[in-house]
């Protein structure tokens, strides 16, 4: 469209349209039908209010797009209008983002990343414990609610959203916080993109500025089983600035060496200073199983030396497929259910995870302000990562396979590593899945914004299902 950002798909060279739509996909594995019917790449609030605009006249959805690792590029869409912030307010400059050092709340658009945002906050000697991945934009990471920094303890990502601004489905530009359309501020808090408005902005409370040191052992494979059960063990008592993490994937443990199936424990620390970080991390270096090919003791290390290992992990590029589970805390036996997963891992790039949420899902959620209400005390996912399209059926058969064998000893799932069009499952509580449905009828009765892409893109304004595929059958 003349004089504006728009571009439309019947009037705009091919290519350039084509690099609009998947030019920022992460996932190299894509459904190239779906077409939207226009981009916009809004640099404004103004421009995002003309693509709503544009939607209602041509009678289209919206979808958004901050840019992230959406595996099913949800941001894709048939005849949709795709809005995509990751340019919102970049003509502001350095004001992009706003720190307020008498409340430590700072504001950013959603397109800024994890990184962005911690490089801007060391200015100041604050943090905030977004993402492990470095390229991840905040706008999906924190609306799907967001597993970042030592959530097992801090909580999760979300939970430091303390208002967002807003553009709605008719237009209009609103604040929304615990007082001010407070339903919109409790769905932005865990409704991932069934949010029925588009966020233009986020105001978050940032932490103070932490080093950071980690252990790290890393074992063979034939050692999961000994490895994992003593994470799981120790778990409850790990110093509370400590996250951990299980991680099954291919390691050259021998320089020259092919590299082999592994399981690395991995212990990572948030403390002013190394005796405090010592203290934390020797009970865990004195309870270390042996066995460990690797073995390193509060080594020093820094968001950007694990904003590169990630980007190591998940390269740009490949083909992916992922699922995810909350293990239930009635299994009685979490090491077992998940051995074939971790032990038969397929792909020379991917990696089983497994994930302490203890003690943050013990703590009663009731009365909070926030979509978010699914969560146990053990998280496993799959990042499944192959470079040929002809592997496409075997990697993503695998991955159902993997699923089906763990998913009736799950709760649910979470939304960020989730394909809504291959599994059905739950993503919230009862209550909380349906109050999020009268949330959305609300304020997008019309289905306006595309939201929860299913088989078949046809959850509509009703959204998911919320439940098990098994139930009731």
């Amino acid at each position: 469209m003349e004089g504006s950002r728009i571009l439309l798909r019947d009037s705009t060279d091919p290519a350039i349209f084509r690099a609009a739509v998947w030019g920022r996909v992460f996932n190299a594995c894509r459904d190239l039908s779906r077409v939207p019917f226009a981009v916009c790449k809004a640099r404004t609030v103004a421009d995002i209010v003309a693509a709503v605009e544009l939607a209602k006249a041509k009678i289209c959805r919206v979808s958004v797009r901050a840019g992230g690792h959406s595996w099913a590029a949800w941001s894709v869409r048939q005849d949709a209008v795709l809005i995509d912030v990751e340019n919102l307010d970049l003509d502001l400059g350095r004001d992009r983002i706003d720190y307020d050092d008498k409340t430590n709340i700072v504001s950013c658009p959603p397109g800024i990343t994890g990184r962005m945002l911690n490089e801007f906050l060391a200015t100041v000697n604050r943090m905030f414990a977004g993402g492990h991945c470095p390229d991840v934009g905040l706008g999906g990471f924190l609306l799907q609610g967001g597993m970042g920094w030592n959530c097992k303890n801090w909580g999760w990502a979300c939970e430091s959203v303390v208002a967002i601004d807003v553009v709605t489905t008719d237009g209009k530009q609103l604040l929304c916080n615990t007082t001010e359309h407070p339903d919109l501020f409790w769905a932005a808090r865990g409704a991932g993109p069934g949010f029925p408005a588009i966020v233009t902005r986020f105001y978050l409370k940032t932490r103070p500025l932490l080093q950071m040191w980690q252990n790290l052992y890393i074992f063979p494979i034939s050692e999961y089983k000994k490895v994992l059960q003593w994470e799981i063990e120790i778990a409850p008592t790990v110093d509370p600035d400590t996250e951990m993490v299980g991680v099954s994937s291919f390691i050259p443990l021998t320089d020259g060496k092919e590299a082999e199936l592994t399981i690395l424990a991995n212990f990572t620390t948030f403390k002013p200073s190394l005796k405090e970080a010592t203290v934390a991390l020797a009970p865990i270096h004195a309870a270390v199983p042996s066995g460990a090919k690797i073995s390193v003791f509060c080594q020093p290390t820094s968001f950007e030396k694990e904003y590169a290992q990630q980007i190591k992990t998940y390269p740009q590029g490949w083909r992916y497929c992922s699922d995810n589970a909350y293990i239930s805390p009635n299994c009685t036996d979490i090491v077992g259910v998940l051995e074939e997963s971790f032990s038969g891992l397929v792909g020379q790039k991917s990696c089983a995870l497994w994930f302490s949420m203890n003690p943050r899902s013990m703590r009663d959620h009731k009365g909070e302000e926030m979509a978010l209400s699914m969560q146990s005390d053990h998280y496993f996912a799959l990042y499944t990562v192959w470079e040929d399209e002809k592997d496409d059926q075997k990697y993503q058969g695998w991955v159902a396979d993997m699923m089906k064998k763990v998913e009736r000893y799950s709760v649910g799932s979470y939304l960020g590593d989730a394909d809504f069009r291959v599994r059905r499952t739950k993503f919230w509580s009862a209550e909380v899945g349906e109050k999020l449905r009268e949330v959305r009828r609300k304020w997008d009765p019309e289905g306006r914004i595309c939201g929860f892409l299913d088989e078949g893109d046809k959850s509509g304004v009703n959204g998911l299902r919320n439940d098990f595929e098994w139930e009731g059958s």
